[in-house]
């Protein structure tokens, strides 16, 4: 169960008191707040407290600006303006407060995006609950042989049973171990010390879920989106950043659709890249050779010309 009792009593509570306020809200956020969206086995994000909305990131710009913007005639003019030209500051005045319940392996990946403030559950202090991520059968893929970094073909038959077989039953035999060091009572019963809580999680895997509060402004939201809800990304934070795709397009559904619209849909092209480009539109016949670009280069230019 994603959710436990305790906050689940915590997020009823919650949405049960509600409090007028004079501050900007939106709409579309307000009906995502406490709410948990399910993401794999046993994880899930869920908005905690947000500041801002579209009118905030166009307050921001025209205090800024000025005069300067008088010629944008709406609000998502505006805002498409400033995502084309890579303005980052009026985005900034937008924050999303998240809680999040993760894989200790995806949240390592996600702390790589250092932008945010985060708050994560302690394993020094606290017990860590029996939950482990363990991939469906369509997940288990064998290890690229182009990509380094990536997947290649799905396993199957008797080799992905194995494979899932011994994820459950080794972080089952290593949460058994980890109980076994914190008892104060010995399997026959007499008293032990028990291991302290700080060195026993040592020996947890990495499939165990922890939790942790992530603060982070929109303009570093959106730079952690492009990259993670991206289809090359790892599928286990993928499907966490494709939840909050979901959230951020009810929040700022004007700044959302810019985003979408120049970052994840859109490509930048090196001058080598843009020269070609205005090459062939005269007609040339463009190569690899005469483009100056190295082999790499020139196949992923190819892939965006498709």
């Amino acid at each position: 169960m994603p959710l436990s009792p305790d906050q689940i009593a915590e997020i009823e509570a919650a949405r049960a008191t509600p409090r007028p306020t004079l501050r900007a809200v939106s709409e579309g956020m307000e009906a995502h707040l406490y709410r948990a969206h399910e993401v794999l086995d046993h994880g899930f994000i869920r908005v905690i407290d947000y500041m801002g909305d579209d009118a905030a990131i166009v307050q921001a710009a025209r205090v800024s600006y000025g005069a300067g913007t008088k010629h944008v005639s709406n609000d998502a003019g505006l805002i498409r303006y400033l995502m084309r030209h890579w303005h980052s500051t009026p985005f900034e005045m937008c924050e999303i407060k998240l809680h999040v319940k993760l894989p200790v392996f995806v949240a390592r990946q996600w702390i790589r995006h250092r932008t945010a403030n985060v708050n994560e559950y302690s394993a020094r202090y606290s017990i860590l609950d029996r939950e482990f991520y363990i991939p469906q059968p369509d997940a288990l893929a064998a290890q690229s042989t182009v990509n380094n970094q990536g997947r290649g073909e799905v396993l199957a038959g008797e080799e992905a049973a194995r494979v899932l077989e011994w994820l459950k039953a080794d972080a089952g035999r290593a949460y058994d171990h980890y109980e076994a060091m914190l008892s104060q009572t010995q399997p026959d019963g007499s008293p032990q010390q028990g291991l302290a809580r700080e060195l026993a999680r040592m020996n947890l895997p990495a499939n165990i879920y922890t939790q942790w509060y992530w603060k982070v402004d929109l303009h570093n939201l959106f730079h952690f989106l492009r990259l993670r809800a991206d289809a090359h990304a790892q599928y286990e934070i993928r499907v966490y950043a494709e939840a909050i795709c979901k959230v951020v397009a009810d929040w700022v559904p004007l700044a959302y659709g810019a985003f979408e619209d120049y970052r994840m849909g859109g490509v930048t092209l090196s001058s080598k890249a843009i020269d070609c480009v205005r090459r062939m539109l005269k007609g040339e016949d463009v190569t690899q050779e005469s483009s100056g670009m190295s082999k790499g280069e020139w196949r992923e230019f190819q892939g965006v010309l498709g």
